[in-house]
Parts: structure tokens; sequence; C-alpha cells
């Protein structure tokens, strides 16, 4: 299980990045938030949470540990995969979106792609008590 890369970033891209660590280059997908702190050719370290499915192994890269740890909560809610985990991500920081929860702000979720207001709904409800 890859927990954490440190190296120097390759390319980026709308949603991705590689990350080239000693000579291997790793494709890690982000939110845009993270994405938009890297730069090419900067050094970069990213907390990476690791999805093992029958036909992919896929990195998801975090410059937190409350980022990644929201993204586990958002992505253990029926309904929301890592690309919409991400899409939250992209538009709430971590504390606004722990905020958001506490408070049912659902038109604050729905802000991101991908959540409309019964998933918003759902997240909500099923956070409240977890955040």
């Amino acid at each position: 299980m890859i927990a954490k890369l440190t190296g120097l970033v390759d390319s980026i891209g709308l949603d991705s990045l590689i990350i080239d660590v000693n000579g291997v280059g790793y494709l890690v997908h982000a939110s845009s938030r993270t994405l938009s702190k890297a730069q090419t050719g900067g050094r970069a370290s990213l907390l990476i949470e690791t999805m093992v499915r029958e036909d992919a192994i896929t990195l998801y890269g975090f410059l937190s540990l409350s980022e990644r740890d929201m993204f586990r909560l958002l992505t253990s809610v029926q309904g929301v995969g890592a690309k919409v985990g991400l899409a939250i991500l992209s538009v709430l920081e971590p504390a606004a979106l722990q905020t958001a929860i506490a408070v049912q702000d659902k038109g604050a979720l729905g802000q991101a792609n991908g959540v409309g207001p019964k998933l918003a709904g759902r997240i909500v409800n099923e956070l409240k008590d977890k955040v």
C-alpha cells in the first residue's frame, strides 16, 4: 500500500499530476486545490490514498491529513466515489466542509460537480455525527 510520495512534479493535468520519484512516474489524482499548489518541476510531498479495484489501482493525493481524512469520510457515504469526493474537496477546504456538514448546509456541498440535492442530503445525514 502506498501511503506517501515525495518527488518532482513531472506534469499537471486537469484532475491529476505525475510525480517522479527516483525515475518512476506515479499518476496521482487530486483536488483542484491540491493541484493549484503544485508546480511543474517543483518538489511535492503528498499523502496518498490507494484504492484497489479489480481492474485498477488508483492513487489519490492530499497535502494534509485533514484533507485525506475528509476524503475517506466522504467516500464512505453510499453514492460518493473518489471523483465526487475530490470535487467536494475542490470547492470546500476540510474545515469548511466540516462546518457545512455540522450545520447541515446542503447548498455548500451542492456547489461541487456531481453533487445534487439528494446526494448532499445523504452526505449531511450520514456524516453529521462523524465530524
